[in-house]
């Protein structure tokens, strides 16, 4: 079964509530910054479904779209030989 979290945010945009089905019911997830404000929507047109990424990063207080992300290092093979 899929795992959803419902996120509720109020007016002042300093806390989050969650809502996320268990298989014997509901866990209230709450969390309250305590400076600064979640970048949350304003209207419907702004509602969209969060990644597992975008989640993490709203939780720490950042804008769920980034502009630039780091791109994830390749493994190099062991025989590579580098010039000093």
């Amino acid at each position: 079964m899929r795992k959803i979290l419902f996120l509720f945010c109020g007016r002042k945009s300093d806390r989050i509530k969650g809502l996320l089905w268990q298989e014997d019911g509901y866990l209230l997830l709450y969390k309250r910054l305590s400076c600064g404000r979640f970048r949350w929507p304003r209207d419907k047109n702004e509602v969209l479904e969060l990644s597992e990424q975008q989640l993490r990063w709203l939780l720490d207080g950042l804008s769920i779209t980034q502009k630039t992300s780091i791109k994830q290092a390749s493994k190099r093979s062991e025989n590579t030989l580098y010039k000093a």
